[in-house]
């Protein structure tokens, strides 16, 4: 299982978000992206895609990193 938990703060505007992404096995033999986020201390909203291998569910999921990254989130 592979998490990694990213955050953005912006005192000046009352921003405070994260951003979790999971990637898991299920218990069906395929792989799951699962992504969390919200404002940081309240809960987040929760989706989940499914992927036939791991390295697909890697690849998605490293693709939504470096997406939050360039919009300014940071890994915690």
């Amino acid at each position: 299982m592979t998490a990694i938990y990213l955050e953005r703060s912006d005192p000046e505007r009352n921003m405070s978000r994260f951003y979790r992404i999971i990637v898991t096995p299920t218990l069906f033999g395929d792989w799951a992206l699962i992504r969390e986020w919200g404002r940081i201390g309240s809960p987040g909203t929760l989706r989940e895609a499914w992927y036939d291998d791991e390295p697909a569910a890697r690849r998605a999921g490293e693709q939504r990193v470096q997406q939050k990254l360039r919009r300014g989130y940071r890994r915690r």
